[in-house]
């Protein structure tokens, strides 16, 4: 078996240019399969661990997934606002732990903007155990304080006590911005690697205190607003938040508390479970996940076509090496193992080179796409499904081999030896 593959390693190296070609063909097919699975368990790892500790989101009666979505991804509108006096009802249950309330709907410079408390920095957990922090500053203290995350600061170039206007809506684009009440930078948070680096945070008050005045969706007309003076010195009192996450004390609490949320006869809520809803949202994305996988699965298959091609065409320039190694006392299964070897040969570098690539861009583009996307891909040990891709490519390419190997094993000394004119 030594003397077959030391024949295979030479063989491919009298044809390097080919072989290189044919093992960057499977690299880039492994490559762009691997890549494909990696971004994927990627992508289900940061939205499973953007949200961590909260056993209920609580807003308005509507669908689960847009619920999660618009409170924790950030993706989408909340569909109503929920009375502030029953939030502080369900805040106020013996089985409740903490709460987070959340007011949406501004936005600043295609940034989202979330009204919150103090609660927010002493409770929220992602990644299981780890909570948002400050590297500048501090929380809002006054009506007008805002704290930013990571990537606003890093995008929009902003420092410590830098005054921001706010924009009424969530688009790009808003057709009226809070000018006559700016907000001062008091705070920046670290890099988390989810939706909260690219987020503004202000205090429910200062949510509040943005809308004064306004009657129906729809602003004050000019000069007959509250100064922002006025809101200062007599802060508005809170009325409605958007949605809030609830801690049980005992997660065996939970289901009958949700329950009963979902229940509640006085005000339309709905109460979801953040585990429970983001399977809903995997399970409407399997369609997409699997026609990744079949686009990458046939590139992989071409690229080992290219090496079948490769192979094949190469035995007519090989015929006289052949019936060499024939003459010499070369068996017809010599040379079958040789062109399996070859095959196999082509294959492992191909996908283990394709592999390694994928590591390494993701080590090098890691820090850039969770700065620009908010995607935190970790660097893991391959998976079961990465490697049985591994074993199955390097399985697929030894069967291709055995094609030009057949051909090969077929031939005649006669065939090779003879002159053809």
């Amino acid at each position: 078996m030594i003397l077959v593959l030391k024949l295979a390693f030479k063989s491919l190296w009298n044809r390097r240019f080919a072989s290189i070609l044919t093992i960057a063909s499977i690299s880039l097919s492994v490559a762009l399969l691997l890549g494909v699975e990696r971004v994927r368990l990627g992508a289900r790892s940061g939205f499973t661990n953007t949200i961590s500790q909260t056993d209920l989101i609580v807003g308005a009666r509507g669908a689960a997934v847009p619920l999660l979505l618009s409170t924790v991804f950030h993706i989408g509108n909340a569909t109503n606002s929920i009375p502030y006096a029953a939030y502080a009802a369900i805040k106020a249950r013996p089985e409740v732990a903490w709460t987070i309330p959340l007011s949406l709907g501004d936005s600043h410079k295609g940034f989202r903007v979330i009204g919150t408390t103090e609660d927010f920095y002493r409770h929220y957990h992602y990644r299981r155990d780890l909570q948002p922090r400050l590297t500048l500053g501090h929380t809002p203290q006054a009506l007008f304080d805002v704290v930013i995350g990571s990537a606003v600061a890093a995008a929009l170039g902003y420092h410590l006590g830098d005054r921001v206007t706010l924009a009424h809506g969530v688009g790009e684009v808003s057709f009226h911005n809070h000018g006559d009440k700016p907000f001062s930078i008091c705070g920046v948070l670290a890099a988390t690697g989810t939706p909260i680096d690219r987020s503004l945070f202000i205090s429910l008050e200062g949510a509040e205190a943005i809308h004064a005045d306004w009657g129906d969706g729809a602003p004050p007309l000019p000069g007959r607003g509250t100064l922002a003076a006025e809101l200062i010195a007599h802060p508005p009192k809170v009325d409605e938040v958007t949605a809030f996450f609830v801690a049980t004390k005992a997660r065996g609490e939970t289901l009958a508390l949700q329950r009963q949320i979902n229940e509640t006869q006085s005000v339309a809520l709905t109460a979801i479970i953040p585990g429970v809803t983001l399977n809903e949202l995997w399970d409407l994305l399997v369609y997409a996940e699997n026609a990744l996988r079949l686009v990458s699965t046939a590139v992989v298959f071409v690229g080992l076509l290219g090496m079948l091609v490769s192979l094949y065409n190469s035995l007519n320039e090989r015929r006289r090496e052949m019936a060499i190694l024939r003459a010499i006392g070369a068996g017809p299964g010599l040379i079958f193992s040789l062109m399996i070897f070859e095959s196999g040969l082509l294959t492992l570098v191909g996908a283990a080179s394709g592999a390694c690539l994928v590591y390494l861009l993701l080590a090098v583009g890691q820090p850039v796409v969770e700065a620009q996307l908010g995607l935190f891909i970790p660097l893991q040990v391959p998976s079961l499904a990465e490697a049985g891709y591994f074993v199955a490519v390097l399985g697929f390419g030894v069967i291709l081999g055995a094609i030009p190997a057949w051909r090969a094993y077929r031939s005649s000394l006669c065939d090779g030896l003879t002159m053809r004119l």
